[in-house]
């Protein structure tokens, strides 16, 4: 636990409302991760947590709003608004190679730093679990679509070939997220690259096939962005 997620102490050395609100957080997120959410109770919460059941329903009044709170927690992490920030600078330039290296490499090396986040997830989905489609509506579906439309505009511009952007857009998560979870949760010795090496790899082979050969750049534009 860094610093900055040590939890403060109120008055009597007690934790203030917020810090019990994060803490509760921490704990539902570990063991729904390891657990289900069929394995996990609030009573078990609120035993890891070393509070009284009733102190999590005053933080959280049903279990849709601490859901609700765990996808917020990692959306808008810092890693995650650099990276929103990240998409929409290279989306407003239309640098190709920066939009789907740069997604790549945050999708990666997050999942490699906290595998919560994907275990939450799958056992949402295996279960049928609300949260799964809260997370897909809320975010997975607008980052697919934002993206699509990206590509989309790219077609009109000529410098992509007409596809189906929804389709393409799959594809390249759909390599990512593959990836990520080869490393994750199996042994993928036979192919050890870093995170930096795959996102260029991933990247080189999605927009090697979704090119338009017959495109040609504006020699008025200025040089197009040099490949890494």
């Amino acid at each position: 636990m860094t610093a900055k997620q040590r939890p403060e102490r109120g008055v009597g050395g007690r934790m203030t409302g917020e810090d019990r609100r994060e803490q509760i957080i921490d704990v539902a997120v570990r063991l729904f991760s390891q657990r289900g959410f069929r394995g996990t109770t609030t009573k078990e919460i609120a035993l890891a947590a070393g509070v009284n059941e009733a102190i999590i329903f005053r933080h959280f009044a049903t279990k849709g709003d601490l859901y609700a709170a765990i996808i917020d927690r990692k959306v808008n992490s810092p890693e995650s608004q650099a990276m929103q920030a990240t998409l929409e600078e290279a989306t407003a330039r239309g640098d190709d190679r920066q939009v789907f290296e740069a997604l790549a490499l945050h999708i990666l090396e997050f999942h490699e730093r906290d595998d919560t986040a994907m275990r939450v997830l799958l056992y949402s989905a295996l279960e049928g679990h609300e949260l799964a489609q809260m997370i897909f509506e809320t975010q997975v579906s607008v980052l697919l679509r934002r993206l699509a439309d990206y590509i989309d505009e790219r077609v009109r511009d000529g410098v992509f070939r007409r596809v189906d952007s929804m389709t393409a857009v799959r594809a390249f998560i759909g390599m990512v997220i593959h990836h990520a979870m080869g490393n994750k949760f199996f042994r993928c010795d036979f192919f050890r690259i870093t995170n930096g090496q795959a996102a260029a790899r991933f990247t080189d082979i999605f927009l090697a096939g979704i090119a338009n050969p017959d495109y040609r750049p504006d020699p008025g534009a200025g040089p197009a962005p040099k490949r890494r």
